[in-house]
């Protein structure tokens, strides 16, 4: 969310010696002696590569990767480069690549700043060279699989900082030993840099504002007294991310025994599982006092203060010093990853190659996450974007993130003295940083963007329990309506079910994944108003927004829908007292046309009033979350489509062609995605929603004429819903905007529940 370009980064120039490293957890490193060498790898001198570098057209070859593999055994280089080509390429899981015709080169390429002037600092003029493999080929499959695990695509092998004296450089961008525990003092000096040197950078919350303070209901578990109490005025606490892993009664605050938690010494360690055990530890060694986890601070069978609570969720991960995520194990029940003994192990590969001692780095820290239950969890989302810094502790390493800048255990980058283009983790972060600062005022409208990819994103995630579908995702939302300043800065009033109102017509039309399942969600509580089906938060599975391009390419995806013009004119929404109210939708302008175009029977805006005394039918209320809108409708001929590119056979979802008789027999006029069972429908009525932009393939052009700029028409397929008048969404397609007159189309009062 809030995910904008990273600005320059600011440099620090003070001496290096003012600041040293703490390593009192690194490993002693024993004598040892060189790796014994194949012919080709005894052939190459890493002094003068490391010094001089080599350019990437001038690479040194190193053989067919097979005989790398081949000579892992016997040759410490080549068994580097096998540990890099085999974890990055996942050839573990794909044994049947076939890479007998591919072959690898050694290049070196040089962060840090060489061509800064003589005059400036010799610190601020170093750089450091890391050897990277180049390969000849890389297999399609090996593309998908280093995707899927957001993998690092430079597949390098970095120089440790304790060598870096003798190719005449300092330890900057240079390898880190990684030792089993956690090196606390690193983690303070990370903490500290971020605080003492980036200012307000990551110290404001641009969307929080000036009056915006934790009401005095939020608690925080005092860990010096063990008790669990009401957050001191303004006071400085971290927050924890991490995985419930289902039920924890056991460990849970609750009405019973709120009171004697928030005695001193009340908190009772032996309930408490691993992962907060360990981040209790954490945060005594790291000099802090209050710590926020939300089983311990929300009273969990009071559903008036969980209400409260998630409500200001966005003020408690925003306001936090720094959040903790537990990324490792499966449940709360895990050990917080190297904080105790034997809890992790980084099996990071070092090997001494004439006189160098050269490691495999390891894993980005992106991957460390997303190979993690941790970021399969629907809460976890908003906690990863709403915090301000961030400590990962994972089974592969620790890593810090803030607005400004990322570290990571193995990489000695914490005085970086050149520009952030050169850090070798610039693009390794987990997470999509926020806005350093509030966006100007021309860019406000963009938050539509964010709120699309964040669905997308926030949909693909599990949740232990599917009524929390809009609660787990209600902190980011009261983020984007205050920073965004939506209906006012109004949570309440900017989005309902999720979506939000002032851009209605763009949320409606999301479309559900390929293989989501077509089941609506029921919510968990009978006093809950239930979701409505034009809501993605009705269904379960994951969600996207794209292009209409989407309806001839499966495949194609992660593009914003575009709307060119609103062809409904007034919009309603059923409050939960049963009262209709007129909803501030933001309407679009229709684009600049031919006269030929608008003189061929284009759609004409249906006009008129609504009456909400007009809808009551037999003295029966309105339904809540029920949307009220005049349009256009009409039934057309659906089957499903067999040109498709990238469509699955066994997919729940599938696109289907929208066909008319008019003027010829099973004429083409647009697309829809619909569930695909054996029951699927052989026609549907189509409701009208907006004017949008076309593309090769929707209709058939040589019968109906040719394109032009906002000729297809965004329309939702709807049924009755049993026993009612509401109708609800079986999904949503585009029809060209000509066929629409031969369809005899009705004009009607749309009751969407």
């Amino acid at each position: 969310m809030f995910c904008l370009r990273r600005r320059q980064r600011k440099t620090r120039t003070e001496d290096s010696s003012l600041h040293p490293i703490p390593s009192n957890h690194t490993p002693e490193t024993p004598p040892e002696d060189d790796a014994s060498l194949c012919s080709t790898c005894s052939s190459l001198n890493l002094h003068a590569i490391l010094y001089d570098g080599v350019p990437k057209e001038h690479a040194i070859p190193l053989g067919h990767l097979s005989d790398i593999l081949d000579k892992s055994n016997c040759c410490g280089l080549c068994n580097l480069v096998a540990i890099v080509v085999r974890r990055a390429w996942k050839l573990d899981k794909l044994p049947d690549i076939d890479i007998a015709s591919i072959t690898c080169a050694l290049y070196a390429l040089e962060c840090g700043s060489p061509n800064i002037p003589d005059y400036v600092s010799p610190v601020l003029r170093d750089i450091c060279h890391r050897l990277h493999i180049r390969t000849s080929d890389r297999p399609r499959d090996v593309i998908a699989a280093m995707t899927a695990t957001q993998s690092n695509l430079m597949q390098d092998i970095q120089l440790l900082g304790e060598d870096a004296y003798k190719v005449g450089r300092t330890k900057e961008l240079h390898g880190r030993r990684v030792g089993q525990n956690v090196d606390i003092a690193m983690l303070k000096r990370w903490i500290h840099i971020c605080e003492h040197e980036h200012g307000e950078l990551c110290e404001t919350v641009w969307w929080r504002g000036a009056g915006d303070v934790l009401p005095k209901s939020v608690r925080v578990v005092d860990v010096t007294r063990m008790a669990v109490v009401r957050a001191p005025p303004s006071c400085r606490f971290v927050a924890l991310s991490y995985l419930w892993g289902g039920t924890g009664e056991e460990y849970w605050t609750t009405r019973a025994n709120l009171k004697q938690r928030r005695a001193q010494g009340g908190l009772d360690l032996s309930v408490l599982p691993g992962t907060i055990l360990d981040t209790i530890q954490l945060v005594r060694q790291l000099g802090e006092r209050y710590l926020w986890i939300d089983a311990l601070c929300i009273v969990q069978d009071d559903p008036k203060d969980k209400t409260v609570q998630i409500g200001v969720m966005d003020l408690i991960y925003g306001s936090s010093a720094f959040t903790i995520f537990a990324a490792g194990g499966t449940s709360a029940h895990d050990p917080l990853p190297g904080i105790r003994p034997g809890t992790r192990d980084p099996k990071q590969q070092i090997a001494k190659i004439q006189g160098f001692h050269l490691a495999v780095p390891l894993i980005l820290p992106r991957e460390a996450v997303a190979s993690s239950v941790w970021d399969t969890r629907g809460w976890t989302y908003q906690e990863l974007l709403l915090s301000r810094r961030r400590i990962f502790l994972t089974p592969h390493h620790v890593h810090f993130e803030c607005t400004e800048d990322i570290w990571s255990e193995d990489v000695i980058a914490e005085r970086i003295n050149h520009p952030w283009a050169s850090h070798p983790l610039k693009l390794g972060g987990a997470g999509g940083f926020t806005f350093l600062r509030a966006p100007p005022h021309w860019m406000r409208s963009t938050y539509i963007e964010h709120y699309m990819n964040m669905v997308g994103k926030y949909t693909q995630r599990k949740l232990t329990m599917e009524s929390d579908i809009v609660n787990a995702v209600t902190a980011l939302v009261n983020a984007m309506a205050k920073g965004f300043k939506l209906a006012g800065g109004n949570p309440g009033q900017a989005f309902r079910f999720g979506m939000p109102l002032m851009d209605l017509e763009l949320a409606l039309v999301w479309q559900p994944t390929a293989n989501a399942s077509c089941v609506r969600r029921v919510p968990g509580n009978r006093n809950m108003t239930p979701w409505p089906s034009w809501s993605w938060a009705a269904w379960r599975g994951a969600v996207q927004y794209n292009e209409v391009s989407l309806f001839v390419d499966a495949q194609y995806g992660g593009v914003s829908p575009w709307i060119t013009q609103s062809l409904v004119e007034q919009w309603h929404i059923v409050d939960d007292d049963g009262r209709l109210v007129p909803l501030d939708v933001q309407r679009t302008g229709r684009m600049a046309r031919s006269i030929e175009e608008a003189n061929s029977s284009p759609y004409v805006i249906p006009k008129g009033d609504i009456d909400a005394q007009t809808l009551m039918i037999e003295g029966a209320p309105l339904h809540p979350g029920t949307l009220v809108f005049r349009t256009r409708s009409a039934r057309f001929t659906v089957t499903k489509a067999d040109d498709v590119a990238g469509a699955g056979p066994d997919a729940n979802y599938a696109t289907y062609s929208i066909l008319s008789d008019l003027p010829r027999p099973s004429t083409l006029v647009g697309r829809v995605i619909l569930p695909c069972s054996t029951h699927s429908p052989t026609s549907c009525e189509f409701i009208v929603l907006s004017r949008t932009d076309d593309v090769e393939g929707l209709y058939n052009e040589d019968v109906l004429g040719k394109r032009y700029l906002g000729c297809m028409l965004f329309v939702m397929a709807v049924q009755q819903m049993r026993d009612e008048k509401r109708m609800e969404r079986i999904g949503v397609g585009v029809i060209f905007e000509h066929a629409w007159p031969n369809a005899t189309p009705d004009q009607k009062v749309v009751l969407l529940g």
